[in-house]
């Protein structure tokens, strides 16, 4: 007879073949007559008639990320943490099967190469995916409902390690992607009656930073203005929080302005809880031991004291042991409460009545999915996408696309390959990896592959045989970069340079006098200034971490099938900038002893500026709807009071015409840069105010950008993180090389547009 899914569920579980996952019996179990089992109650009722079930040492016991439940009540064990950066991935609580059902998942492209897409509606495409296939896994017990994904830290130090994972530096661009993904994971925006899944936004807050110069993580002091703080590192986090609803946050291991942040009321409470409207049905978790590192090396509390500061401050569950061990001795000592306990599980309780988890089963949808709802057709299809529309042009004299005499490619390089390489770092087990040289075969080409030198290495005794390839080759496509190896979570580069390994092969595959073209991957960007100005060189196009499909779209592109519209969503400095700003100085803004960060306030000439990308085709521009000569302040704030922040009320929704000049069908990426000295000097060189992603423009053909603008991209802060509209004349861009522009004035007086919660502790 066919079982059930619940019966298969708990036989699979007796024989040890998945994880353990688990959902409450409330039909006849110890929970059915109390109100948690009751779906016509609220969730913080339900789960506040939970928790005042337990006794002290079952809520300790249950403040750390491997719960064990509570037996007496019929309350499973569950593990909080599952992942799911570009795909459901390796983690406590996933568990793939070794072959067969649940063997594999989706692997998409790492964050920093789906950032620069700069497509939104494939973002929450990406996230819709991810979390059904999450879902899946958890409804047979091999995943959890809670994801601790994404990263959205802005991407502001070439160096750091983790970049990869976020999508760039801009915090606007970093606002929308993460509130599209966010709500494509969860299942929509604040979604009733069910989460999908729940995602949960990390790393609050001023995290950018593994290990610098004897300086690591786990006990930075992050030293920020008000000014950076919310112009800079926050808005992410009041785009996922605020906005997108996120059902879950995590606190990073470093401190700010000298409190770390999982012990920061100020960050936790009055920003995260009471400024942004984190309701009491969503949790914090911390980073994993970061409540131990309060403690040590922050050296800002001793151990009882320092669980005491972190559950009070709003830091729900510990990623770790630490609560565990000294909360009971917290208690005994009256620093914390019984009711600091139930308000921590009461928060995590809660949002697991969100997910359905106390709810009966027929009633969920999301509790349908299967094998069936893994790796789906559409699904394939949108990896092959993210990494086709993200992979940027940099340089090119006409040899791409690769002519149809190009028959024979010597496919030379560390990465030329690669397989799980493509995936970088938080990844799972993809279902299929199309490695570039199997790109290369898939569309036609005849392949001499050479691997001739590894990423880093002092052994040059493969570059005669890649040589001798190149020679007898067509083309040369040489494949290489950074991976893993180089830069990764706990590793920060100190050199944003080309290995020299691989400058000094390319070196010898330039005198071969064939049409040589550098495909860089990798997430941090590296120096190209060698490869830019070298006209042999023909071509170079940057591909990140490409996942599954990653060799396939890159061989698309080389050969024409489709076209790069991808834009750099970070900037790439000179080598040099390494030399001029340490790791640890947080601070933007341009200074005597500082070129400042990012394209908003960096004085020198980048290599390649954020936004930067070539094209097949080309096009030309006209204004369909322009900004008006002049605006009224006052009406702009009049005309805001319905929306629901003001900083989110409307500006304007621009337009602008995109035409085809050329002769192949391309995407275009219009990106809108508002500039002007208004507000207090320094003034930033520019900031992103407006973007969007047309697709297939057809040679000839005309595709309409829409490009809306709210108050708050127009706004700058104050030195006590309020922003202001101020007046004065502004200047939109279209492109990063103003390819259409307009000015016009806002005029009147300064406005307040938010009023930032002023940090009244001392540390």
């Amino acid at each position: 007879m066919r079982l059930s899914k619940h019966v298969a569920l708990i036989y699979a579980l007796a024989t040890g073949s998945v994880t353990g996952y688990v959902f409450p019996d409330c039909e006849s179990g110890p929970l059915a007559s109390n109100a948690i089992c009751n779906t016509a109650l609220d969730p913080i009722t339900r789960a506040t008639s939970l928790v005042k079930l337990f006794t002290v040492p079952e809520l300790i016991s249950n403040t750390v990320n491997r719960s064990p439940g509570v037996p007496r009540l019929g309350l499973p064990a569950y593990q909080w943490w599952s992942e799911a950066l570009h795909g459901v991935a390796n983690s406590p609580g996933v568990n793939f099967s070794t072959s067969g059902e649940f063997s594999y998942a989706t692997s998409f492209p790492q964050p920093i190469l789906m950032g620069a897409t700069f497509d939104d509606e494939l973002i929450k495409s990406v996230g819709g995916i991810v979390g059904m296939e999450g879902r899946a896994f958890n409804n047979y017990g091999r995943a959890g409902l809670d994801f601790w994904t994404p990263n959205i830290n802005p991407f502001k130090d070439p160096r750091w390690g983790r970049g990869q994972e976020t999508p760039g530096e801009d915090p606007y661009h970093l606002s929308q992607y993460v509130y599209n993904l966010v709500v494509g994971l969860q299942g929509g925006l604040d979604p009733k009656p069910y989460y999908q899944v729940v995602s949960t936004c990390k790393h609050f807050a001023g995290y950018d930073l593994e290990d610098w110069n004897g300086t690591v993580r786990y006990g930075f002091n992050a030293v920020i203005t008000s000014q950076d703080l919310v112009e800079y590192y926050l808005p992410s986090f009041q785009s996922c929080y605020r906005d997108a609803k996120v059902g879950a946050a995590m606190c990073s291991y470093n401190a700010i302005n000298g409190v770390p942040s999982c012990a920061d009321a100020y960050l936790l409470q009055d920003i995260l809880r009471d400024f942004y409207g984190f309701a009491q049905d969503r949790w914090v978790t911390s980073d994993c031991d970061a409540v131990q590192n309060i403690y040590s090396p922050h050296n800002y509390a001793t151990p009882q004291q320092a669980v005491a500061d972190a559950l009070k401050a709003g830091t729900d569950l510990d990623c770790g042991s630490f609560y565990g061990e000294w909360l009971p001795i917290a208690y005994k000592e009256s620093l914390i409460t019984e009711t600091d306990l139930r308000t921590a599980l009461v928060h995590q309780y809660a949002s697991l009545v969100r997910l359905g988890y106390f709810d009966p089963e027929e009633r969920q949808p999301y509790r349908t999915y299967n094998w069936s709802s893994i790796n789906i057709p559409i699904a394939r299809q949108l990896a092959y996408r993210a990494a086709v529309e993200g992979i940027v042009l940099l340089k090119n004299d006409g040899t791409l696309p690769l002519s149809s005499s190009i028959k024979n490619i010597a496919l030379i390089g560390p990465w030329a390959n690669a397989t799980t390489q493509m995936q970088g770092n938080y990844f799972g087990v993809a279902p299929y990896l199309i490695s570039p040289v199997m790109g290369a075969m898939d569309d036609g080409y005849n392949v001499t592959y050479v691997l001739g030198t590894d990423i880093t290495s002092n052994d040059t005794s493969g570059f005669a045989a890649a040589v001798a390839a190149a020679k007898e080759a067509d083309a040369v496509i040489y494949a290489g970069g950074i991976d893993l190896t180089v830069e990764d979570e706990a590793l920060d580069r100190y050199s944003i340079t080309w290995p020299g390994n691989q400058l000094d092969l390319i070196a010898e595959l330039e005198m071969i006098g064939k049409p040589l073209v550098v495909v860089q991957f990798g997430g941090g960007q590296l120096d190209d200034s060698i490869l830019k100005g070298n006209a042999s060189v023909n071509a170079l196009i940057w591909a990140g971490y490409p996942g599954q499909s990653g060799g396939k779209a890159v061989f698309d592109i080389l050969s024409g099938k489709v076209a790069p519209a991808g834009r750099l969503p970070i900037t790439q400095y000179p080598a040099s900038y390494v030399n001029e700003i340490p790791m640890t100085n947080m601070n933007l803004r341009p200074n005597l002893t500082s070129p400042g960060r990012t394209y908003i306030w960096y004085t020198n000439m980048p290599v390649y500026e954020f936004g930067y990308g070539e094209h097949y085709t080309t096009f030309c521009y006209k204004w369909v709807q322009a900004p008006a000569t002049s605006y009224s302040i006052q009406a702009l704030i009049d005309g805001g009071k319905y929306a629901a922040y003001l900083d989110v009320a409307p500006f304007a929704t621009l337009a602008v015409s995109v035409t085809n000049t050329g002769n192949r069908t391309s995407d275009y990426v219009s990106l809108l840069f508002a500039s002007g000295m208004y507000g207090d000097a320094p003034y930033p060189n520019k900031v992103l105010v407006s973007y969007t992603r047309s697709h297939g423009i057809t040679p000839g053909t005309t595709a309409t950008a829409e490009l809306p603008i709210t108050l708050g991209n127009l706004a700058r802060a104050d030195t006590n993180g309020n922003f202001w509209l101020y007046p004065g004349t502004y200047e939109l861009a279209l492109d990063t090389s103003g390819v259409l522009t307009s000015k016009f004035k806002l005029t009147g007086s300064a406005a307040r547009l938010t009023s930032f919660p002023q940090n009244t502790m001392t540390s």
